[in-house]
């Protein structure tokens, strides 16, 4: 690094201040380390994938190898919450369903069964008994009940790991972007150039852009990586009249999820008293720095499984309030947490590719970010399924999400 470059420094610098970076600099800084972090623009801001009134956390994946760090994560989330004394995890029911035959639905029954949890796989009478006549399923259809469920407030998660790394001493800095990360040849570790702060060295950093996940580290590093950023659609459905507190949280009704086409998903009433919120797991390719803001995915196969499968309950001609979100979508839908190597080697890490699907497991993964820049291994966890060198290996992986607009798959939120 030239010589004139001074600045303040720390042990691990975080670049991206939403729920994964504000994650890993609460661990980072809980464990004594100097810690930075980072965001390009305010704290707690509406345009990227941190924001809004709930998330779901469920069990039930088709994927082994989510089902450790979902439960590992649903100790995590406690843990966090019983250090800053409120709530933003707030327990519900799961419960699945999707035609018996589908092989995303059997292959969730499959781990459940695999790993030991208590779960009912239940026919369409059985649904109706067991929700009160709530949920409706077509007869050649399965459902899929377990008890980990759940919403998460995620404006109030992020603002709580953030609240908790600057109690434990970390420094958080907002509208701060980053501009390059230069090797310090002379002493090791790194310089985060900015373009209005800094230069700040760091003997690690941890690269948790989201959305802007791409862009940066082909600024940084010229890597190209295949993670799209998506812009999707949250709905909230107004209940009829009468029955608001029959889909509320903390009763019966669960936080659920459909293994047809589209993907559909959607949690108990909570946030907003009276209205659900029921959605489609896609979304439009976009650049999150020129994003359309609507109009989104169409309505007219997500109404007509509203109608379908809520009794007439909730008023299925079209959504009272939508949002927009982002989404950084990986061909395979999986994480990236890997080093970025290269003349960088082991000092730079990267969170990103969370595809809709991984706030959820936010504090194992801050936690595995914290693990690797520590201890040069993510402890407890395998990784293989998160390396970028699985996208060398398979080079044209990406060419499903760039070439459609909308994609659905056996994950959501």
């Amino acid at each position: 690094m030239e010589k004139e470059y001074s600045g303040d420094k720390f042990d691990v610098i975080v670049v991206g201040a939403g729920v994964m970076g504000s994650s890993a600099a609460y661990q980072l800084s809980k464990r004594g380390q100097a810690t930075l972090l980072l965001e390009q623009f305010d704290f707690l801001h509406h345009r990227g994938s941190s924001h809004g009134e709930s998330r779901t956390i469920r069990a039930t994946y088709p994927e082994d190898y989510y089902y450790n760090m979902v439960m590992k994560s649903a100790k995590l989330w406690e843990e966090a919450q019983s250090e800053i004394g409120y709530r933003v995890y707030f327990n519900a029911q799961h419960f699945d369903m999707g035609p018996a035959q589908d092989l995303s639905l059997r292959a969730v029954i499959a781990s459940c069964e695999n790993h030991s949890i208590p779960h009912q796989v239940l026919d369409r009478r059985q649904v109706a008994d067991k929700f009160s006549g709530l949920i409706d399923i077509p007869e050649n259809w399965l459902g899929l009940s377990t008890e980990l469920g759940g919403v998460i407030n995620p404006t109030k998660a992020v603002s709580m790991f953030q609240s908790l790394a600057r109690k434990n001493g970390a420094v958080l800095r907002d509208n701060v972007e980053v501009e390059k990360i230069v090797k310090d040849e002379e002493r090791g570790g790194i310089w985060v150039v900015t373009a209005n702060g800094g230069p700040f060295w760091g003997r690690k950093c941890v690269l948790t852009a989201g959305a802007w996940t791409t862009k940066l580290v082909k600024t940084v590093t010229g890597l190209e990586l295949p993670i799209q950023p998506l812009e999707t659609t949250v709905c909230y459905w107004r209940i009829k009249e009468g029955h608001e507190g029959r889909f509320a949280i903390g009763g019966d009704f669960p936080t659920f999820a459909s293994y047809s086409e589209p993907y559909i998903y959607g949690t108990p009433s909570l946030e907003y008293p009276g209205l659900i919120k029921i959605a489609v797991h896609g979304g439009y390719a976009c650049d999150p720095d020129k994003r359309p803001w609507g109009p989104g995915v169409s309505l007219d196969s997500l109404k007509e499984w509203i109608e379908g499968r809520f009794m007439g309950l909730v008023d299925s001609n079209g959504p009272v309030a939508t949002q927009l979100c982002m989404y950084s979508m990986s061909p395979d839908e999986d994480f990236v947490i890997d080093f970025v190597g290269g003349e960088f080697g082991e000092d730079v890490v990267i969170g990103g590719g969370f595809s809709g699907h991984g706030f959820k497991m936010a504090p194992v993964v801050g936690r595995i970010l914290a693990d690797l820049v520590m201890f040069g291994k993510g402890e407890g966890v395998e990784l293989k399924h998160f390396r970028l060198g699985r996208f060398k290996e398979n080079p044209k992986g990406n060419v499903k999400v760039f070439e459609v607009q909308v994609r659905f798959s056996p994950h959501s939120q």
